[in-house]
């Protein structure tokens, strides 16, 4: 008789500064190898992940969506609790929800939500630098939220994709972006039903130069429709980044995403 197999979906939460991206990798520490060898010892069995976006090195989660399929026998607590007990601090697993055998973590999901914090302050920062991103300069946060909105619906996001994207279409559709801010933290949100590599960073750098008026509110919508990587300029850093929240249709119901860390202080920025 075959072993029933159970198929579940994990939230996870990690602090990308410490790892070299979400993919296994040679000889590179990678979120996906250290959590896989952790669930393999709870399941005393192989288990291989899938994840609903690959996060490059230094980008962080506080809502990244992993799915695998065991025959182990395990309360969900095991999945939680025991494998935390085997990951290093910097890697949690917040909840596990069992999910039907169609469910895909990166198939199956109908959006994904990026915050990206900016620190405005004269002087960098000690505390925090890898989990914000310092800008010595005084940003026009209204500038970047009008240019953002530029950004709205489905395109060709050609200039804001990385050269080495793979992705076979550079379309995708952003379902909304705005830029707010905290007192001195400035908070570029964006949801779209996917994301091209690098193209949160790419999309904040561009924001960057209207924040500190070196280019005009237009012009990211230049940009955009030029289709010309050359021209968006530097892509922003990775400690900036989080990856907050991936959505999935009424059928899959998951916990409540939360915002990082460093803006649960800042008030309702959910």
């Amino acid at each position: 008789m075959s072993p029933i197999v159970q198929h579940l979906a994990l939230g996870v939460e990690y602090d990308g500064s410490l790892f070299h991206g979400w993919q296994r990798q040679v000889a590179q520490r990678s979120i996906q190898q250290i959590l896989e060898e952790a669930l393999t010892r709870i399941a005393d069995a192989p288990i291989a992940l899938i994840a609903a976006g690959r996060t490059d090195a230094g980008v962080h989660a506080t809502q990244q969506v992993v799915g695998f399929a065991s025959s182990a026998k395990r309360p969900l607590s095991a999945w939680t609790r025991g494998t935390n007990s085997l990951l290093p601090r910097e890697l949690s697993v917040r909840w596990a929800v069992p999910v039907p055998a169609h469910f895909h973590p990166r198939y199956s999901a109908t959006s994904r939500r990026y915050q990206y914090v900016l620190l405005e302050s004269e002087r960098a920062p000690s505390i925090a630098r890898q989990f914000v991103t310092w800008s010595a300069a005084a940003l026009d946060d209204a500038a970047m939220h009008r240019a953002a909105q530029l950004l709205l619906g489905e395109h060709d996001f050609t200039s804001f994709r990385s050269a080495a994207c793979q992705a076979k279409s550079p379309n995708r559709c952003v379902f909304s972006i705005a830029v707010r801010r905290f007192d001195d933290l400035v908070v570029v949100d964006v949801t779209a039903n996917a994301f091209l590599q690098h193209m949160v960073r790419n999309i904040v750098g561009g924001l960057l130069q209207v924040g500190r008026r070196e280019r005009p509110v237009a012009w990211v919508g230049e940009v955009l429709m030029a289709r010309d990587r050359s021209l968006v300029g530097p892509t922003a850093p990775p400690t900036g980044l989080y990856l907050v929240d991936v959505q999935y249709g009424v059928e899959f119901e998951f916990p409540r995403a939360r915002p990082p860390a460093i803006l649960r202080a800042a008030g309702d920025v959910w």
